[in-house]
């Protein structure tokens, strides 16, 4: 099982901070929510988890070790951080097969995780006549095809339906219960609420609280002040 350790996590884009010394450690077995507003520095701190994006300064590691230091990172990391990367002429199975090749992994489990996501029955249409919500699935099939232990997803709710959102909510719940490390960000609280076990809030760029969802619930007023624009 892997754990997630940030410290003193910093990334300059020219002369703006857009993460400003974030440290956190999360632990396997959990689904945690990274909240904050538009530009708090989100989606940039997961693009430093999966190497996409190299910190200024400070480390984010996965179970001790930099996302290109992971043995097999198909396998260990699972992310999907926009809903609509794929070929718009291919069919969700087909993609699915191109990135099992890439990654090494069997085309048995393509029909496992179309199975997980729903979407069985629309594996062979072209992937670009999808809505926003099943392109949101296909790219969790994506993320799950390595069976990581630990799974990232951006703004995972968006484009979903209030019945996918508790589908959703259900999956990552069972993933989470397997022992997985979830982590899924959002600007709405309410939207993930009910899904994680415990949040951390950013805004500007900087870490302004990690807490257990138990805490939230007790904290309610002191949360609406720190993040007024998430509820």
């Amino acid at each position: 099982m892997l754990t997630i350790t940030a410290e003193a996590l910093t990334k300059d884009f020219g002369p703006v901070r857009a993460v400003d010394d974030v440290a956190f450690e999360l632990h396997p077995g959990r689904v945690v929510g990274v909240l904050g507003p538009n530009g708090s520095g989100k989606t940039t701190t997961l693009r430093m988890l999966l190497g996409l994006v190299t910190p200024t300064s400070g480390t984010i590691l996965v179970g001790g070790r930099r996302f290109a230091e992971l043995e097999a990172p198909a396998r260990q990391v699972g992310a999907a951080l926009e809903a609509r990367v794929f070929h718009r002429g291919r069919s969700a199975r087909d993609h699915l097969r191109v990135l099992a090749t890439e990654g090494g992994v069997g085309h048995a489990r393509v029909e496992e995780v179309l199975d997980l996501v729903g979407l069985t029955d629309a594996a062979d249409r072209r992937a670009g006549t999808f809505s926003l919500g099943m392109g949101q699935r296909l790219a969790l099939a994506s993320a799950l095809l390595g069976d990581p232990g630990v799974l990232v997803l951006d703004e995972p709710t968006n484009g979903l339906y209030p019945a996918g959102i508790r589908w959703l909510r259900g999956l990552l719940r069972g993933l989470a219960a397997e022992g997985r490390t979830v982590l899924i960000t959002s600007h709405v609280l309410a939207e993930v609420a009910q899904t994680v076990d415990e949040v951390l809030i950013l805004d500007d760029g900087r870490l302004l609280a990690h807490l257990a969802m138990a805490e939230v619930d007790s904290l309610e007023d002191a949360f609406l002040e720190l993040t007024g624009a998430l509820v």
